[in-house]
This record gives C-alpha cells, sequence and structure tokens, in this order.
C-alpha cells in the first residue's frame, strides 16, 4: 500500500538555518544509538524517541506530522591501541561520520501505519538526503578548533639583525654554552644558539637561551625544532615574555643561512606540550600511586560531554541537581513531559531532559564502543550525555555565554539561576531557586552623629574575599610553566572560611554625606545574614591584578567536612540605643549635594593611564572608594561601547520634586532579578533616565537608597510587600555543611578546567563520599581535601 503522505504540500528539506535534530530526541537523551533508532519529523525536523517512551508518537499526535526518519546507528567496533595515541595538536582532526558508524535509515508514516515507505516516492528522496546531509543541532552548536590566537609584537616587526654569519649545516650544531643539541634557541638578532628551559615531558634544558637575552638584550628566538616547511615556528618574545610569531621569519632565517623550506619538523612545539601538559594536568584521574579512579555508575552518576569548552556548563549542572530542590522539581519519570510545541526550545523541557539523563541511571554505563583488551583491563568511563539544546537556550541572547569560549562557572549559575526563576512553567511554590534566597541586612552608620540606617537585601549567594599573603620565596622550588619556564614558585598562606567571612561581615567605611547632619565624614558599613538559605552559595574571590591582568592565585582555603556555624554572622537588628536616620534626609542630601569622584582614588586610577570619563565611571560604579575595586571593575569593562562617553551622574537627582517619570516595569523586573527590590529599582531608574546599566552602578554607589514607593500616586509600599514573609530562615543554630564543590584549575577563570565534586551516597560505601564529574568521567574522589582548598564555588547546606 502507497502513502498518501509523500506529496504533502508541508514537506520540504530544512534550510541552512534551519535545526535538524537527528541525534538524539528533544525531550530525552535517547538517541540514534539506541537499538531502534530516533525519529527525524519530515515536517518540523523534531527529533522523537522510539523505545519504551516513544515520544515520537506522542510528537506526531499533538503535531498530525505522520512521516519520520528513523535513524540507526552502530559503531564500528574498533580496538583501542596500547599505549593511546598522543595528541599532538590542537585542531580536532576531521574525521566523517562514515569512518566511524554504520547507519541506516527508512521512512515510516505513522497514520498509514507503514514502516517502510520508498524513499523515491513523491518529495522523500530530497527531503530525505537533505535531512542527512544537513548540519545536526549539536553541530552547530560544536566548538570546531582550540587553535590559540598569537599575534605580532613591535619587537618582531621590527627586529634589527646583525651582520650575518653561517651557521652549522641540517644539524644547526648545538649549544653555545653546553653540549645539549636538542630544546635549541636560535636567536633572532646576533644568531646565538642557547639551549631553552627543561620543559615538560623530560625535554632537556640548561636555560642558556635565556642567559643570552639577559646579557645582550637580544629579545626574540625562535626554536629550531619547530621549524616546518610551511614557515610556522615556535617564535618567543622575552621583552613581551609571551608567544609571537615573526612575519618575516623566512627573510629573518636566510640572514643567518638557513631556507625555511628545506626544514623539517624534530621537536614539539610549545603549544602542542601545553596541550599535551594540559590532558595531563587537569583534574587527575588517577590516585597518587598511579592506579585509575574507580569509575561510578548509576542513578545520580551520569557524566555530560564537553561540547567545546563546556566544563563551566557541566560542573554546575552535576552542582545542582544533585540537590534535592533541583531533582523533586524536574525528576519527574513518572509525568508527560511538558505540552510544548517546540521542545528544544523551551526551558522547562530541557531542564526535565537533562535532569532524567543525569538521574535516572537510564545512560550510566560504559562506553561499549572501547573493546576492553589484555592492556586494558581497566572499566572503560562513560561517553557522556550531550546537553547542547540546554547550552543553547542558556545561552541564547546572551554575549558570552552564547560563544563556545570558556565562562565564569559563577557568573553561569547566577544567570540559570534568574532563567529559572523566571521560567513560565514554574509555581512560585515550585522554584527551586527559592533555596538559595536569603536576606542580608546593611547597617550604616553616620561617623559623626552616629545616627544608622538599615536596608534588607534579598541574595542568592555570596562573593568573599580571599586574603592573599605571599609567603616567602623558596628558590630551590621552581615550577615549569606551559610555556617552558622557569621560575620561582609562589606560595601563598593558607586561610580559613572564617577569615574570609569575618573580612566579609566586617565594618568598612564608605564616602557619604550624612543627609541629617551634614557631615561628609562619611559612613560605616557593615553586611550581615538576617535569615539563612537552604543553599548558600559561596564564590571565593582569590583573585589580584597582576601586570594589569586580573589573575587568580592558589590560596588554599581551610574548609572541613563538618558543619560550620553561621551564628556569628546573623544581624542584631535595631538596638535600643541606636537612633535611626531621617526617612527624608536622602532628598535633602541629593538636592545638596552632587557626587563627586574621591580624589585620591581618582589620581590613582589616572596614574595607571585610565582616561577620566572611564576613571569616574568605575569609581561611581563601586562605591567611590577603592581604587583596587574600580580598577577590576575597568578590566570587565573595557570593551563596553559606550565606555569613553560621559556620564552625569547627578542628572535627576534634584528632579525628585517633579512628575513622577514612567517606568519600564519589565526593567524593574531585570533589577529584581539581580537582588534589588522594586522601590530601589524604580528609583535608581528614575535617577539615571531609565538606563539599565547606568542604574546598576547607580545602586551599587548608593547603599543607603530607600528607594522610590511611588507607583503612581501612592508613596507607601504596597501591603502585600510588607507582608511578604523575608526569604531564607532567622532560625538558630544555623549549622552549613559544605555538600558540593565546582573546582577551577588555571590562572584565568576564562580558561583552564572546571570540575564539581559532590557529596552523596557511593555504591557500596557504608557513608555519604565525593564523587568527581569530570566531563563525561564520574568517579570516587580521592584528592577531595586538596580540592577543598582551591574550590572556586562552594555549597552549603543547612542542616
Amino acid at each position: 500500500m502507497a502513502c498518501m503522505h509523500v506529496d504533502a504540500a508541508e514537506l520540504r528539506a530544512p534550510s541552512p538555518n534551519q535545526s535538524v535534530y537527528r541525534e538524539d530526541c528533544t525531550q530525552c537523551f535517547d538517541s540514534i544509538d539506541d537499538p531502534s533508532g530516533l525519529d527525524v519529523c519530515l515536517y518540523c525536523f523534531n527529533g522523537g524517541c522510539t523505545s519504551d517512551r516513544n515520544h515520537s508518537s506522542l510528537h506526531v499526535a499533538s503535531t498530525n506530522h505522520p512521516l519520520v526518519l528513523n535513524i540507526k546507528r552502530t559503531r564500528k567496533q574498533v580496538k583501542r591501541d596500547e599505549p593511546p595515541q598522543k595528541i599532538s595538536k590542537l585542531s580536532i582532526a576531521a574525521e566523517t561520520e562514515a569512518d566511524r558508524y554504520d547507519t541506516t535509515t527508512q521512512v515510516k508514516c505513522y497514520v498509514c501505519g507503514i514502516d517502510d515507505v520508498d524513499k523515491s516516492s513523491g518529495k522523500l528522496s530530497g527531503v530525505v538526503d537533505a535531512v542527512l546531509k544537513a548540519n545536526t543541532f549539536a553541530r552547530q552548536e560544536e566548538v570546531k578548533a582550540w587553535e590559540q590566537e598569537q599575534e605580532a609584537c613591535e619587537h618582531t616587526v621590527c627586529l634589527e639583525q646583525e651582520p650575518a654569519r653561517q651557521i652549522e649545516s641540517q644539524s644547526l650544531g648545538h649549544c653555545s654554552a653546553c653540549d645539549l643539541n636538542e630544546n635549541l634557541w636560535l636567536c633572532l638578532t646576533c644568531g646565538n644558539l642557547g639551549c631553552g628551559r627543561q620543559q615538560f615531558g623530560g625535554i632537556g634544558g640548561n636555560s642558556h637561551g635565556v642567559a643570552h637575552t639577559k646579557s645582550s638584550g637580544h629579545p626574540v628566538a625562535v626554536k629550531l625544532g619547530s621549524l616546518t616547511a610551511d614557515g610556522t615556528a615556535d617564535i618567543y618574545c622575552y621583552a613581551c615574555d609571551e608567544e609571537r610569531i615573526d612575519p618575516e621569519l623566512p627573510n629573518h632565517l636566510s640572514h643567518w643561512g638557513i631556507n625555511i623550506k628545506d626544514r623539517i619538523k624534530t621537536e614539539k612545539s610549545l603549544t602542542e606540550m601545553q596541550v599535551e601538559q594540559n590532558l595531563r594536568w587537569e583534574f587527575s584521574m588517577t590516585t597518587e600511586d598511579g592506579k585509575e579512579l574507580k569509575p561510578l555508575f548509576g542513578p545520580g552518576f551520569t557524566g555530560l560531554k564537553n561540547l567545546g569548552n563546556s566544563c563551566y556548563l557541566n560542573s554546575t549542572l552535576q552542582a545542582l541537581f544533585a540537590m534535592p530542590e533541583f531533582a523533586n522539581r524536574y525528576y519527574l519519570p513518572d509525568r508527560p513531559p511538558p505540552d510544548s510545541p517546540h521542545p528544544a526550545e523551551d526551558l522547562e523541557t530541557q531542564l526535565r531532559k537533562v535532569a532524567d539523563g543525569l538521574l535516572s541511571g537510564r545512560y550510566s554505563k560504559p562506553d561499549s564502543d572501547v573493546i576492553v583488551s589484555e592492556h586494558t583491563p581497566e572499566v572503560p568511563h562513560q561517553k557522556g550525555l550531550a546537553p547542547a539544546m540546554l547550552k543553547h537556550l542558556i545561552g541564547r541572547g546572551h554575549e558570552e555565554f552564547s560563544t563556545m569560549r570558556q565562562q565564569d562557572a559563577f557568573e553561569l549559575l547566577l544567570h540559570l539561576l534568574k532563567l529559572i526563576s523566571r521560567s513560565q512553567h514554574v509555581a512560585p511554590a515550585q522554584d527551586p531557586v527559592d533555596a538559595f534566597r536569603f536576606v542580608m541586612e546593611q547597617r550604616l552608620q553616620c561617623l559623626n552623629c552616629k545616627k544608622v540606617r538599615y536596608r534588607d537585601d534579598e541574595q542568592e549567594n555570596i562573593s568573599i574575599p580571599v586574603p592573599i599573603r605571599r609567603l616567602p620565596k623558596d628558590d630551590s622550588m621552581e615550577v615549569t610553566d606551559s610555556q617552558g619556564k622557569e621560575k620561582a614558585k609562589e606560595e601563598f598562606e593558607p586561610v580559613t572560611l572564617k577569615e574570609c567571612l569575618d573580612i566579609f561581615t566586617a565594618d568598612e567605611v564608605v564616602e557619604l554625606t550624612c543627609g541629617s547632619c551634614g557631615s561628609k565624614a562619611g559612613f560605616t558599613k557593615k553586611s550581615m545574614f538576617k535569615t539563612f538559605p537552604a543553599v548558600l552559595a559561596v564564590n571565593a574571590r582569590r583573585f589580584e591584578v597582576v601586570n594589569w591582568v586580573p589573575t587568580k592565585q592558589d590560596v588554599s582555603v581551610i574548609v572541613n567536612d563538618e558543619p560550620f556555624l553561621f551564628d556569628p554572622y546573623k544581624s542584631k537588628g535595631l538596638q535600643p540605643d541606636e537612633e535611626l536616620l531621617p526617612e527624608d534626609s536622602d532628598t535633602g542630601a541629593a538636592a545638596a549635594n552632587k557626587w563627586v569622584p574621591n580624589e585620591g582614588a581618582l589620581s590613582m586610577l589616572e596614574a595607571m593611564g585610565f582616561p577620566r570619563v572611564r576613571c569616574e565611571k568605575a569609581l561611581h560604579a563601586t562605591g567611590n572608594a577603592d581604587p583596587e575595586a574600580a580598577s577590576n571593575w575597568l578590566f570587565t569593562h573595557m570593551d563596553d561601547a559606550d565606555i569613553d562617553t560621559p556620564v552625569d551622574f547627578n542628572a535627576g537627582s534634584s528632579s525628585s520634586g517633579g512628575a513622577a517619570t514612567a517606568i519600564d516595569p519589565e526593567k524593574i523586573e531585570n533589577l529584581g532579578a539581580m537582588g534589588f527590590n522594586a522601590p530601589q529599582a524604580r528609583q535608581a531608574l528614575k535617577e539615571t533616565g531609565g538606563d539599565m546599566e547606568r542604574a546598576v552602578d547607580w545602586l551599587f554607589s548608593h547603599p543607603d537608597a530607600q528607594g522610590d514607593f511611588d507607583e503612581g500616586g501612592s508613596s507607601e509600599a504596597p501591603a502585600e510587600a510588607k507582608e511578604n514573609k523575608p526569604a531564607g530562615s532567622d532560625k538558630l543554630p544555623a549549622n552549613l555543611q559544605l555538600q558540593s564543590i565546582v573546582c577551577h584549575k588555571g590562572s584565568s577563570i576564562h580558561a583552564g578546567h572546571y570540575v564539581a565534586f559532590v557529596r552523596k551516597q557511593i555504591p557500596d560505601e557504608q557513608s555519604a563520599a565525593w564523587a568527581l564529574f569530570n566531563d563525561e568521567k564520574v568517579a570516587k574522589a580521592a584528592d577531595v581535601e586538596e580540592m577543598k582548598k582551591f574550590a572556586y564555588v562552594y555549597f552549603f547546606r543547612r542542616l
């Protein structure tokens, strides 16, 4: 019987920009690798599973799209080499799907009941062919390469060479100061041959090339063993202390009698060694004695595939979905999926999909593509699930998270929690983000009249400063960095969680004018917990500015497994002997006093080379007191389009008596998602002419602002706002225990690698232990005590 739908008007090939979901189901992680395959709708190209859940049938029933292309894929069995082949370059090898898989397809019609419709009938031939050739959704989201970006510098561009002399033939001799004949660096200025630093992988070096540079001042050298006939090589500029490129390298080499076209590469480049080092240096999957960490499988022990620099997302998701609030909210195996016409574009659907993938245990099994041999007796790790659809939704419209670059895991956490709270499917009583919410009480006291003001701020996290105190350098402890440079290892004094919290809750002086007494002596500001959340997310700030670059330092923060008592950090509220600042004091101060930049801080920033406009913006945004905080703000806002546009920070300060300005409710909601209440948001938007970015800066620089309660007539706060129960709990004792951590290795949060450690019940263990989630690899952790010291985000649970 012929199918009556093969010539349907709705059948058409996917457009180049249209997503084709032909790898995994849009509502679960069942895929084309399952025995029954995956059905791809030939009308809208949705992917639906065909096993026991049969999301394909649900899609057909809800859309009336009868024709599907069933795709089944089986992996060609490969035997793992022993030892495994080393990865020697950064770019990803272009292996085709046909090299890896055998694929079978057939067209099915659910309405006609035909399981094998003739693919040459009607419009099917062109549509099916286009579906199979189209980029998959995951492919559109994948990183294409890991190539580093390098550039020339003034020292390579303006290189001046001394008179030419002949250098020994193909071998190019040996180091001028020792007998080493490998790891040789040619000074492009004078032709001196010096051995390099000792490098990763046992490559020898006595640093005679560096010594020559220091004695001669010649800045640029090339690694001879890295020369290739196509003109690439390792070029290092010691003046910049960076790897560079030399646009005139062939000419500079020919000056010394070296024809680059005759060169054959004999040694690894610095980049290749860096890749190999990173692969080993990333969170080790072996114990100290070299034994493989025990892989874990089952419910709650499912890995996530790295989509290209997506470890920041994977580690955050593992920490979140290990929490009962997220598990109970999104892991609903007995309920049908959400009724969404576009499940791949629905946040609720994708969060449920990830919850099912991580928590069901359905996909947590050894990688069947690896054949275990006598040389590889260990149990293979998992393939891992690819959360490409959720990653796309999280990053959609976001300047950073929509890219394939590495990102800050803590910023991702804040962004994801905001998206979840705004999700239309989430009723207030069901919002899992409520577990993170609590109230911080800010106390301001005038240094002159001693009057006080209290303000409550609802928050979802805290960022604690980590004091950075260097220990005396030990020259005997040298390390080799990723570029092979030897340097004395910096050691830092360990600090305790208590010390960080003490600093976080300590008094600080802020430069404000008192609206009551008119004094410009300033205020003391102190923030304490008014309530405590069920889950406290803590970001440890280990950064300092080194050579104008925010750099993460490996300062050990001692955090124990035992519960930590937060009672000393609870606010006491208004005391009987304290006098409150008058409610109307802000208006008088605003009318009489304009914001003026702190001259001392301003001069320090200008001395660093920043234009005055940028300096004023930074001080306005960071409280007008701390030049270091202002410089950090400048580094993170360098690329702002309006960074050099002058701003009148006192605009609107004298307009409070005028007519109320209409404020966009969505902007108030956006500021509310950042932790500011509606009156504060309304006042900030009025003061800044409705500009969101300036409003955020205004709020941070006006901590004493009480807010504007005028929503169009009434000057009183809404009754329901007054009766709202504050987030969190004020009951004591407040014992919080570390439950999970997101760890980072690398000197920058935008590079390196993230993993998660989660405390949970592990199979065959008597008590809860720590599990390591390193992308697709899940194993019982071995070095968690060390990793807790250097974690980037800590998650504490209230007991």
